[in-house]
């Protein structure tokens, strides 16, 4: 085989395309044909002994299994933040709702009455369950959540989690929004 490698690397296009590779195959050739049959390398001392091989295996092993920890933290890092997003998402779009609802002096509608509303639950588009939980405080200047229709201020507050959370961190993802109210004309 380096022979007929040394004999291509004689052909021109061949030098001028690969050089490097034919000076080195050229120095093969010629190191091999000095040395003839008799080598002076014995062959128990060649090569890798096979307590060698067994360390760098195992040295090898514990860098892939790093990788494989920071790969596998990377990617429930990102589907946390991914929830997290879709939950800020849903939590504007259910705020901009109760924002646009009437509470006016003739009108208020009952989104907007007094009391904690029944859990709503929606998809975001990658399928994940979320709950939206309102609250509307006739009374925010006194504990807990009072219902009174002729009040001229409510504090809404609502709140968006995952329905059903993987275990870790993502249980620590509810978004919360506080919003004041006052009656319009």
């Amino acid at each position: 085989m380096w022979a007929i490698s040394l004999f291509r690397c004689r052909d021109q296009k061949v030098v001028n395309m690969f050089p490097f590779f034919c000076n080195y195959l050229s120095k093969i050739n010629r190191a091999n044909r000095d040395r003839g049959a008799a080598s002076d390398i014995d062959n128990s001392e060649s090569g890798f002994t096979l307590i060698e091989t067994t360390v760098a295996m195992v040295v090898i092993l514990v860098g892939m299994l790093a990788v494989a920890q920071a790969f596998t933290f990377s990617i429930l890092y990102n589907a946390g933040n991914t929830s997290r997003n879709q939950s800020v998402s849903i939590l504007q779009k259910e705020t901009e709702f109760l924002r646009s609802k009437k509470f006016s002096p003739l009108t208020t509608d009952t989104e907007l009455t007094g009391g904690t509303k029944a859990v709503k639950y929606v998809f975001a588009p990658n399928g994940e369950k979320f709950g939206i939980v309102n609250v509307v405080d006739d009374d925010p200047f006194t504990d807990g959540v009072q219902t009174n229709s002729s009040t001229t201020l409510k504090e809404i507050t609502v709140t968006v989690s995952l329905a059903s959370p993987s275990p870790g961190w993502q249980t620590a993802i509810p978004t919360k929004v506080v919003m004041r109210r006052t009656r319009g004309n």
